[in-house]
């Protein structure tokens, strides 16, 4: 179907979302904007738009294979998906394999640290209060979820650890941490939203022991390491070598 773009619905820091011709469902633009520290570090990289769009449908369709209810609907073109339009919840859910960033900042655990089991944090999403951590009384404060959605949030967030975490080892890619974003689509059921890409994941490079050069992801950016969009490519890359085979 040729779905045409019509009003802007939201911008946010590497998205644009657009209603369509069907009031249930959304065009979403991946731009090339990037940005670090909650928006105080700003730049535009030529393809990155592209490149995310691409990674975070082909996870999609892997997630969606696996069971696990997502927004995602089918690809539009390189730099726009169709998905679900979806009630957001302003939740910033990241689980952590492997200790690195923020992490190792605030507490005194080492960098590279395996995390067994895995760290799951809830945040609140809001660039002006700076998507602060929430604590389980927090969470009960602000009333943002249900006791049954935020442990059905936390239920498919560790498996859909599970799942990229054995896929992305398949592809010689360490999964070190990611962030999910959560929202009910039009009949009422929790599915996973936003992105899956090197954006809101970390990826080291297993077949490379250097600590800088293995970095695959949106950190090259947050510490001016360069090769961004060298990194982005790889991954789609191999993830795209894994589906020929597979076909």
């Amino acid at each position: 179907m040729n779905y045409r773009q019509r009003e802007l619905i939201y911008e946010g820091k590497a998205k644009r979302v657009f209603a369509c011709e069907i009031p249930d469902r959304v065009l979403i633009e991946f731009k090339n904007d990037a940005t670090a520290f909650n928006a105080q570090k700003r730049s535009e990289i030529d393809g990155k738009g592209r490149l995310n769009c691409k990674i975070s449908a082909a996870l999609f369709e892997l997630l969606e294979l696996k069971g696990i209810p997502t927004h995602f609907l089918e690809l539009h073109s390189e730099t726009f998906m169709i998905a679900e339009k979806i009630k957001v919840i302003p939740l910033e859910v990241v689980i952590r394999n492997i200790a690195t960033g923020s992490l190792c900042k605030e507490t005194p655990i080492s960098q590279g640290t395996l995390l067994t089991p895995p760290l799951l944090d809830l945040y609140y999403k809001d660039d002006e209060l700076g998507d602060p951590i929430l604590t389980e009384e927090r969470l009960k404060l602000l009333d943002l979820v249900s006791v049954f959605e935020i442990e059905e949030i936390r239920k498919i967030t560790r498996s859909v650890n599970n799942i990229l975490k054995e896929y992305f080892d398949s592809l010689d890619l360490l999964l070190v941490d990611f962030k999910l974003e959560f929202g009910t689509n039009p009949s009422g059921k929790l599915v996973v939203a936003d992105e899956i890409s090197p954006d809101n994941c970390r990826f080291w490079d297993k077949k490379n022991s250097d600590p800088k050069e293995r970095i695959l992801d949106k950190d090259r950016f947050r510490q001016d390491l360069g090769g961004v969009i060298d990194a982005y490519e790889e991954i789609l890359k191999r993830i795209e070598k894994d589906s020929s085979r597979a076909t």
